[in-house]
């Protein structure tokens, strides 16, 4: 691997021209498929093989107009106080704004009066009016939604109470300033990184080259795929991160080969044979992460693994030609004006040691000590995350200050804490005499569940064979009540199923969270398995050891836990939640701990590659096990810093964003990041290598002879490629090597 990457380097550093021109092709090719595609994806998600899906397929089947994905609004209004809304004034400033509604836009289907339908609270003092539109929430334009805001604030003028909720408001505006703050920070980090301008530009601009390419090629497809259309965000998230991470890398090694003395063209080879080798492996770790999201069996999280694992490979490709080629355009400028002073290879001579070579002496000096406050640091952190709660962002979600959870509170506290839930029970029979018999037998018994508020007569379908019930629930939507409800209600179903014939199915929103959540929970420990036992196996061929991939892999475990439960404490419990902004705190969403797990498990292998293969280098070069490890946090410690410190401030711009799911995230990849950089890989790597000696990279000679050598380190360079070093004099540039 690294003789051919050495190669590889050479002839994109000689023939840089024409590396750039095919980069510039791709990604122009890529760009006018994008623009050609002429769609931007569906917004439709479907979650196979559970019940509350397989339900609203039914709906779907049998009900194909009452389940059309036309726009919705829900307008609820409160009277003033001391008032009724069926009192003459309030009644009809409610009349002119439901006037000001239907005109509001020639796509409104429907506007329901609550006083013919009776969505009047039993105190009288609250209502709401169901709106819907002929067209999909996408197609709305702004000037709908600017009419929306006009007529419901006329109705405020007016005295009442008004707040909406529903699919046809305006969707909040997509920020970019966290990209953007996470751009600035990581263009600061790597100024001072390499004290170069060029040095820094390098991985930003050849992550920025990877995820146009990317994105192109996902918008290309996504039509002709019908990819929903957040498949691209994971993809444009990692493929910044690890496009980023591994130019870094390699133009780091390139630094360090020039400072050994070889000439540009040589030095940019070997940095590609060597640091080029380790971002290979590290980016066949993350694939494995990103495409072993599809054991989930869930279609939107497949195709976003897939898409982001395309980002990952297109990241690599990057760094290994286009890097090299970069390098050929600037070769001096890019060390910095420190480094091209030492350009002759000397070395320093009393300097201060960099600051991770101190750390990691530090750490070897009392090993035991480090490695057990490190363990049981993370452990207790860890703690919270038995106490996981799962669940799908609703209303009740949004900050206090959204019109959307306004509303969800005035509706629970006017027609009760279950009413933003309802459940919708899904009958279907052979005929229309067996659904019947089935709704009534189902209806009886789920009248005498406590925790049922009230049961809506039942709707059937034009061929009279399927049946829909509304349930409303006395308790809240995420509360564990509503849960245990859904529960008895789909025993109760399968008996009657079991009486009749017909299938009783249980959907709707709260039922769909609660199958989902469950969907998810069950699926972390087959995913986590899967992906850290491939990557045990890919490490295992990269370390030839079997305890230092055993390693990694615990650490992460350890590492991904400890995140787990700064997440649950934080945004479950309310722990320093007026730091971070935090307004309301609930279960966690589904989605979060398999991203969680699949994003910081790539970063976690990368920082694991990039720093032990540098120590493992050391080592086969005949280094001592301590000393190998002072020479790999000598060299790599502070691209690992920088690397970490990067990624670490690019998401934790999402924690400044106004939606809590949104601000988990950030937070848990933020502090995800820092646990297993600065924690894990920095310190508990250490102690655990000084521990061990060369025990560590122990390998049993069966399984060594039957391992292919990848050469990660670049051991066979030196007997392969003659050692070309510069002349002390003269000023190493663009010199061919002989």
């Amino acid at each position: 691997m690294a003789t051919f990457l050495h190669r590889l380097g050479r002839g994109a550093f000689r023939r840089r021209w024409l590396i750039l021109l095919l980069w510039a092709v791709v990604l122009g090719v890529a760009g006018a498929a994008a623009a050609g595609s002429g769609g931007s994806g569906n917004s439709n998600i479907t979650l196979p093989g559970i019940e509350a899906q397989k339900a609203y397929d039914v709906l779907g089947e049998k009900y194909p107009a009452a389940n059309a994905d036309g726009a919705s609004v829900r307008v609820v209004v409160r009277a003033p106080d001391g008032q009724k809304l069926a009192a003459d004034e309030p009644r009809a400033e409610v009349s002119s704004l439901l006037k000001d509604v239907r005109a509001s836009s020639p796509r409104v289907a429907s506007v329901a009066d609550p006083f013919r339908a009776r969505t009047i609270s039993a105190d009288g003092t609250t209502g709401y009016a169901q709106v819907t539109y002929k067209t999909k929430p996408a197609e709305l334009t702004d000037t709908d939604h600017s009419r929306l805001d006009d007529a419901l604030d006329a109705a405020r003028g007016q005295g009442l109470t008004v707040e909406a909720s529903g699919s046809a408001l305006a969707p909040a505006e997509a920020s970019s300033s966290s990209e953007a703050i996470g751009f600035v920070l990581g263009a600061l980090i790597l100024i001072v990184t390499f004290g170069s301008f060029i040095a820094a530009g390098m991985p930003l601009l050849t992550a920025l080259l990877g995820v146009g390419i990317t994105m192109s090629a996902i918008t290309a497809l996504t039509t002709a795929l019908d990819l929903n259309s957040s498949t691209s965000s994971l993809a444009t998230m990692l493929g910044i991160a690890v496009g980023i991470d591994y130019s870094l890398f390699i133009v780091s090694r390139y630094r360090s080969e020039r400072a050994l003395g070889h000439d540009a063209r040589e030095a940019a080879a070997r940095a590609n044979g060597t640091a080029g080798s380790a971002v290979v492996f590290a980016g066949l770790t993350v694939v494995i992460a990103l495409v072993g999201l599809a054991v989930v069996n869930l279609p939107i999280l497949t195709a976003m693994g897939m898409a982001a694992a395309g980002a990952v490979v297109v990241a690599v490709l990057v760094a290994v030609t286009l890097v090299p080629a970069l390098l050929a355009f600037a070769p001096e400028r890019v060390l910095g004006r420190p480094s091209r002073k030492k350009s002759a290879g000397s070395k320093d001579t009393g300097t201060k040691p960099p600051l991770a070579e101190r750390w990691a002496a530090f750490v070897l000096r009392r090993p035991w000590k480090v490695l057990l406050c490190a363990v049981l640091g993370l452990g207790v952190i860890a703690l919270p995350a038995t106490r996981l709660e799962l669940g799908l962002p609703d209303d009740s979600t949004k900050p206090t200050s959204t019109t959307e959870r306004k509303a969800y509170d005035m509706l629970a506290e006017s027609f009760g804490p279950g009413f933003n839930g309802p459940l919708t029970l899904v009958v279907s029979g052979s005929d229309p005499a067996v659904t019947k018999s089935a709704v009534g037998q189902l209806d009886d018994s789920v009248k005498d569940v406590k925790d049922v508020a009230t049961v809506a007569p039942a709707t059937y379908n034009p061929a009279g064979d399927t049946a829909m019930v509304t349930l409303v629930p006395k308790s809240s939507p995420a509360s564990e009540a509503t849960k245990d409800l859904v529960h008895t209600i789909r025993d109760q179903a399968k008996g009657v199923q079991t009486d009749t014939g017909a299938q009783a199915m249980v959907t709707g929103t709260t039922a769909m969270n609660i199958d989902v959540a469950a969907k998810f929970a069950d699926a972390i420990i087959p995913y986590l398995a899967l992906v850290v036992g491939l990557a045990f196996l890919v490490l295992i061929l990269v370390f030839r050891s079997i305890l230092v991939p055993l390693k990694a892999a615990l650490g992460f475990l350890l590492s991904v836990l400890a995140s787990l439960g700064a997440v649950v404490a934080v945004f479950q419990w309310g722990w320093l939640g007026d730091l971070f902004g935090l307004e309301t705190t609930g279960p966690i969403m589904s989605l979060m701990p398999i991203l969680l797990v699949g994003i910081v498990f790539g970063l976690a292998m990368d920082y694991q590659v990039f720093l032990v293969t540098r120590i493992r280098e050391a080592y086969v070069h005949g280094a001592d096990p301590r000393q190998a490890v002072t020479e790999g946090f000598r060299h790599s410690g502070k691209v690992v810093i920088a690397a970490a410190l990067i990624m670490t401030g690019v998401f934790a711009g999402f924690i400044g964003g106004d939606d809590a799911m949104i601000k988990s995230l950030g937070f848990g990849l933020a502090i995800g990041v820092v646990f297993d950089a600065f924690v894990v890989r920095m310190t508990i790597v250490p102690a655990v290598l000084a521990l061990l000696g060369r025990r560590a990279w122990a390998l049993p000679g069966w399984l060594d002879r039957r391992l292919p050598h990848v050469d990660v380190e670049g051991e066979n360079l030196d007997s392969t490629v003659p050692a070309v070093r510069e002349p002390a004099h003269r000023e190493a540039d663009t010199a061919p090597t002989r």
